[in-house]
């Protein structure tokens, strides 16, 4: 019977999960690549025990696929998967974008923004920064974490506990979705993030509502396009 995880084992834990699955998300490791707790332990020089836990808590997530005596293999997001999860997606971000605008106005009629929301604001001001850095530097490699940055500090900005959590959730799976899509939507989904946070600054509820819905709305389109695309070629 395999020994429980010691405390440092399980600190490894996450700091494997989280390569393994940054390794997928960006396809180091893609879909259909079996994956063995020898191996990736020898990778990132750790005992097998971390990665063992890691992967059980990645197949949670969707991100590998255990079968008995066949190992562990990389996932793929079956295209169902993908469409639920852009129409929760939609719903989710469109009222967090509403909720985020109203909470703008009330700043702007207070006067004197509150520092809890001032802080949210600046670091969206920064991932947007950030974004601009990547895109001239022709790094877009790095827009898929700060485009799941971006979405999560709307959510914090609304000031909804339920909507960033629920939102943080499925996080995971939306930068792998983006990820899949950043050469052909990375600089426009850049500029369509601008045109959300003009309309919250704004305090305009409903152009911050539509926009980011629409902004979903075309990454779904996108993602779907391209997905029919690849089947019609296999």
């Amino acid at each position: 019977m395999p020994s429980s995880p010691t405390r440092s084992e399980r600190a490894q834990k996450h700091r494997v999960q989280d390569v393994i699955r940054r390794d997928i998300i960006l396809g180091a490791l893609p879909a259909g690549t079996r994956i063995t707790e020898a191996s990736l332990a020898a990778k990132y020089e750790v005992s097998r025990v971390p990665v063992r836990e890691a992967l059980r808590a990645l197949e949670a997530e969707g991100f590998v696929e255990s079968k008995p005596y066949a190992g562990s293999t990389v996932s793929a997001i079956p295209v169902e998967d993908a469409e639920d999860l852009f129409t929760v997606r939609e719903a989710l971000e469109a009222a967090t974008a509403r909720r985020a605008a109203k909470r703008a106005a009330a700043q702007l009629s207070a006067g004197a923004p509150n520092p809890a929301w001032w802080t949210s604001r600046k670091e969206i001001a920064a991932i947007l920064g950030e974004g601009d850095t990547a895109i001239e530097a022709d790094r877009p490699d790095l827009l898929p974490e700060l485009n799941i940055r971006f979405h999560l500090a709307v959510a914090e900005l609304s000031g909804s506990v339920s909507l960033a959590a629920l939102l943080r959730q499925i996080a995971g799976k939306i930068e792998w979705l983006y990820a899949s899509d950043v050469h052909s939507r990375g600089k426009s989904s850049w500029q369509e993030h601008r045109a959300i946070m003009a309309a919250i600054d704004a305090g305009d509820a409903s152009a911050a509502e539509e926009r980011m819905a629409a902004h979903v709305h075309r990454s779904r389109t996108g993602y779907m396009s391209r997905f029919s695309m690849h089947e019609g070629e296999g």
